[in-house]
């Protein structure tokens, strides 16, 4: 039994010495040395990676809060709701859902006026550009023009009761003209159906085409607009490399040549790194290019993908600018964090000043 015992034990060692022979070929000696080992074994554990994975975003990444001044309701009610469905019913975009404007509760809404009434976007909701401010879909090919969009417009507004409608429109480079023709007559067909009713179309720049923008400047519309965005040094890093200053300008500047008592309007976007000097000279230019209106607006990063806000403009400092505006003899000056170029509480003002210009050319 002794000598039994004496060769199992034998036997055991052998298989496992050799068990532990294959598993050291199997996996290498480690080449750390002890001090870099012991760094290691008292270092953070696979847990922490995760967590910080999953928690912490990358400080270039983050986004800034908003401030109180910026915060709107979420919009809702039976005027916002009734609007969304007359709007879906006639195959119609707005602006208002396609650019994320944080206004849409009150406009769609009613506001204090209980008049609901939404921006219109023309030509579909697809995009030929690829401004890194706007949220619009892009396309390099988007769908044919919908013939019925000019009539279909002229119900939606008509019905509505509104006595000011603005207009917009993407870009349609794919298009000979730009979509000008397409634009002046939805302009026709709204003052065919309420003759009463101003309208204010938010145009492209056609690509610089002159022809294509006297086409919609004289379509009957009573305020042209077109927005410069930015100043002139942010131009290539915030809008498409097609768009520039000059040519927004030039824009400008021919609408106000062919036409007779129409309005000419821009927009600018503060917070994108601007500075007031090149605030003061951009009024400068505009109104020595005879631009009636401008509106200044608080630039609001829409999605992670778009350009990120570099500062949130004080309502005092909107305040300020639209005190300066006055005084270079603009016609009219929007001016706050949440106003847009399309921002309903500025119809009323604008109205007033067509309705006066009016009263002084007839007498």
């Amino acid at each position: 039994k002794t000598l039994q015992h004496y060769f199992i034990q034998s036997n055991l060692r052998f298989v496992m010495i050799n068990v532990h022979k294959y598993y050291q070929k199997l996996t290498p000696l480690s080449t750390l040395t002890r001090c870099k080992s012991t760094v290691i074994k008292d270092g953070p554990g696979l847990d922490y990676f995760i967590e910080s994975s999953v928690n912490k975003e990358p400080k270039s990444r983050q986004r800034e809060r908003l401030p109180h001044w910026l915060m709107t309701p979420i919009p809702k009610g039976k005027n916002f709701t009734k609007l969304k469905k007359d709007l879906r019913g006639l195959k119609l975009s707005t602006v208002c859902e396609e650019a994320r404007c944080p206004n849409i509760g009150e406009c769609w809404g009613g506001g204090e006026t209980n008049t609901a009434t939404a921006t219109i976007m023309l030509m579909g909701d697809e995009c030929t550009r690829g401004c890194r401010f706007c949220s619009v879909k892009t396309s390099k090919n988007p769908g044919p023009l919908d013939p019925m969009e000019p009539v279909n417009t002229a119900k939606a507004v008509s019905s509505w009761g509104v006595d000011y409608i603005v207009l917009t429109s993407v870009d349609r480079d794919d298009i000979a003209d730009g979509g000008s023709s397409h634009l002046a007559e939805c302009v026709s067909e709204l003052k065919k159906e309420v003759p009463s009713l101003l309208v204010e179309v938010l145009g492209p720049d056609f690509r610089g085409d002159l022809a294509a923008v006297e086409t919609l400047a004289t379509s009957g519309l009573d305020v042209f607009a077109h927005n410069l965005e930015t100043v002139n040094r942010l131009q290539a890093f915030v809008r498409d490399p097609r768009a520039n200053y000059k040519q927004s300008m030039d824009v400008l500047i021919r609408a106000k040549e062919c036409t007779q008592g129409v309005l000419t309007k821009t927009s600018l976007m503060l917070g994108l790194g601007e500075t007031d000097e090149e605030i003061h000279e951009t009024m400068h230019d505009l109104r020595q290019n005879s631009v009636d209106v401008v509106t200044f607006g608080q630039y609001m990063q829409p999605t992670k993908r778009h350009l990120k806000v570099k500062e949130y403009v004080t309502p005092e400092k909107f305040k300020y600018w639209e005190e300066v505006g006055m005084e270079m003899g603009f016609a009219y000056v929007a001016s706050g964090p949440l106003v847009r170029s399309s921002y309903k509480a500025g119809e009323y003002y604008i109205k007033n000043v067509i309705e006066k210009q009016r009263e002084t050319a007839q007498n």
